[in-house]
């Protein structure tokens, strides 16, 4: 039986062969578990040993530069995808860290400059996914006025492929700014650093060393670096290192009141309330209420729990 998310904005498509030949893979039995890059491939906990491996399909399908939006199969390499849209001045939210465009969106986690790029679930327009019954399923489209129901890709992302196998995105694509510096200062408060300037596209913090990238037109990111002397001493520096290990969830409060005996590395993105750290941020228990939504939510999507068996997208990352 279907579950409660094949309604509204979701609609079964098969006159694809490409996917058509990806659902019988994935099929309707037995625990199974995607395969992507491995970038991230301990995210949310370890894949059942049990569960059988398939791969998503690889390929641009369409890309339309004037209209800014990509359509991919969801195992292309991200590098593959963002040198394309490089030939058209163009590039996409998704993290500029390898792996595949499924791997990202399943992960979920944004670029360093999403200040800039935007996130990855505003980004995602459409998906189609392989669901737990074996079919393929259409959420969403290239167009969000015309899309009404639930919104299920902004479910897809960071939902670890428990809920679906992403087939194949529509992503939605910005232009490459003409300039991209950093800039950085010690002793500085990146909150302040992060209100004097206009749009910074990354503010990163890791308890000593403020940097800030600021992207645009050559003019304006002169502009904008000037501004920036006025609350420090900053200089043109590389990109900062970014603890690959785990993130964390913080309001602007709690880092100022990170413990370095939680976590002896990190760094924050001011004004995104992420923190890349060398450690697992503190386990916090779910509210009542949301533990009931997401079990609900699972057994609508994978009654059976076939679905990357061993994955829980509210595991510490």
């Amino acid at each position: 039986m279907a579950g409660d998310h094949d309604t509204a904005a979701a609609t079964l498509v098969s006159h694809d062969p490409v996917l058509a030949d990806f659902a019988a893979e994935v099929g309707s039995d037995g625990p199974v578990g995607i395969e992507g890059g491995r970038t991230r491939w301990l995210e949310g906990g370890v894949l059942d040993p049990d569960a059988r491996l398939v791969r998503a399909p690889v390929g641009i399908v369409d890309y339309v530069p004037e209209e800014m939006i990509v359509t991919v199969r969801a195992g292309t390499p991200v590098a593959d995808v963002h040198a394309a849209l490089a030939e058209r001045g163009q590039r996409s939210a998704l993290p500029e860290r390898g792996g595949t465009v499924g791997g990202a969106v399943a992960v979920g986690q944004n670029d360093v400059s999403v200040l800039g790029r935007g996130t990855v679930r505003s980004a995602v327009l459409q998906v189609r996914y392989v669901s737990a019954e074996g079919r393929v399923v259409n959420g969403g489209g290239p167009t969000v006025k015309n899309v009404t129901g639930f919104d299920l890709p902004r479910l897809m992302v960071g939902s670890l492929g428990t809920l679906g196998f992403l087939a194949e995105v529509i992503l939605r694509t910005n232009p490459m700014p003409a300039v991209s510096t950093w800039y950085r200062a010690d002793d500085v408060d990146p909150f302040a650093a992060h209100r004097q300037v206009l749009a910074p596209s990354a503010v990163l913090y890791d308890g000593t060393t403020t940097s800030i990238l600021l992207e645009g037109h050559g003019v304006d990111v002169d502009h904008q670096a000037a501004a920036l002397q006025q609350v420090g001493a900053f200089v043109q520096c590389d990109q900062p290192v970014v603890p690959e290990g785990h993130r964390w969830s913080l309001a602007p409060a709690e880092l100022a009141r990170l413990d370095r005996h939680e976590t002896s590395d990190f760094v924050a993105l001011i004004g995104v309330g992420t923190v890349f750290a060398d450690k697992p941020q503190p386990s916090r228990s779910l509210s009542a209420g949301v533990q009931i939504i997401h079990d609900r939510m699972k057994s609508n999507f994978d009654p059976t729990g076939r679905l990357n068996p061993g994955r829980n997208p509210g595991a510490p990352r």
